[in-house]
């Protein structure tokens, strides 16, 4: 280990969950950790704010804890498309809806319990092989670790910055003073925009259109095209300001080179209708803290590629969906009909399918499609 004061072993640029995820997992380890964000906490992003059977069970390998009364515990996910609602319960586990603030405050409070130092308002303004710079000095450090948010500088400073394909998307989110009406997750489909729905408590819902271009996410055009949406969210008080942001499907040809690596949204991403951000940062800072343990850096970006293997597959297949109409609305009624074929996908999805259930879930689908 380096020496402590102006050294450290690991240096997390960004206090996002990714970062503040990373900075755990490393101490976990044994690492001196040091974490530096130009801002202060509690730290927003507008995102769907729930997190899927595998997420949840990763947070709480973090030593977090929520109790019952925090964040909404979800059974499943549920497609909805004009009259057809299909439902699939998670194999195992649950999900939960939790606000993004709260979730924060509760992974600042996990780092300081860790021991995890922290330096909130500090801008870093460049790295080099033998540590980082701040504004007013320079601390040492073994690792580098970038996991400040889809324009990562890290990324840039490191020239990891060649992407392997990149697609974006545009999201507005906004909160709902209403009882939740189901306790699944659900994704409605409209012509040019989706729908994403969180529960959040008992009276309150989080509700994120997504859309190829930013004026069909915008909500007033958006909900036009999802009257059953509507209908549920009519008369309900707004609990937030609509807030906006990209969501991106990108590939960085590599997340690590030298003594640095990429975690979260600087590390590449998936479209925020997976569900999967937050589950895919927590599992690569539970990997990169693993290969830092071996002293095998190069580890992680094989870790990295098998961590996001399936999600960059199902991210594919729900944006296909999105662009194809025709197509969605014969695949919804087929899931309708054979709805152990919705539970198959899930499965996949959340990585409880083997290859051979996989073929042979695709072949059914394919055999209903034909039915249909």
């Amino acid at each position: 280990m380096v020496c402590s004061g102006e050294s450290t072993d690991v240096f997390v640029v960004g206090g996002g969950p990714a970062g503040l995820a990373t900075a755990i997992a490393a101490r976990q380890q044994g690492f001196e950790v040091t974490l530096a964000d130009g801002a202060a906490p509690p730290i927003e992003k507008p995102c769907g704010e729930g997190m899927m059977p595998e997420a949840f069970a990763s947070l709480r390998a973090l030593g977090v804890e929520l109790s019952p009364t925090e964040g909404f515990r979800f059974r499943g996910i549920c497609f909805a498309q004009e009259n057809v609602w299909v439902r699939a319960d998670f194999p195992d586990g649950q999900g939960i809806g939790l606000r993004r603030p709260l979730l924060h405050e509760r992974l600042v409070a996990r780092a300081e319990e860790c021991g995890v130092r922290m330096l909130w308002k500090t801008p870093v303004t460049g790295i080099d092989d033998s540590g980082v710079q701040l504004s007013s000095r320079r601390i040492r450090a073994r690792w580098i670790v970038g996991t400040d948010g889809q324009g990562s500088r890290v990324r840039r400073w490191a020239g990891l910055d060649q992407m392997a394909r990149c697609k974006q998307r545009y999201a507005t989110r906004r909160h709902y003073r209403v009882r939740p009406w189901s306790d699944y997750m659900e994704i409605h489909w409209g012509q040019k925009a989706q729908a994403y729905v969180t529960p959040l408590g008992e009276k309150e819902v989080c509700v994120v259109m997504i859309a190829e271009r930013p004026e069909y996410a915008a909500f007033d055009r958006a909900i036009e095209e999802l009257p059953a949406l509507a209908n549920k969210l009519e008369g309900a008080e707004l609990s937030s300001r609509d807030r906006g942001a990209l969501t991106m499907m990108r590939t960085l040809r590599h997340v690590q080179r030298g003594n640095v690596a990429l975690v979260g949204d600087a590390s590449g991403g998936v479209d925020a209708i997976t569900g999967e951000g937050l589950r895919l940062a927590f599992q690569q800072a539970f990997a990169l803290a693993d290969t830092m343990k071996h002293e095998d850096l190069p580890g992680y970006e094989r870790a990295h590629r098998q961590i996001m293997r399936r999600t960059m597959l199902m991210g594919s297949l729900m944006l296909w969906l999105g662009r194809n109409p025709k197509i969605r609305r014969r695949v919804v009624r087929a899931l309708d009909g054979k709805p152990e074929l919705f539970e198959g996908l899930i499965a996949t999805h959340l990585g409880h399918a083997s290859a051979r259930e996989l073929l042979f879930t695709g072949a059914s689908l394919g055999w209903r499609l034909l039915a249909v």
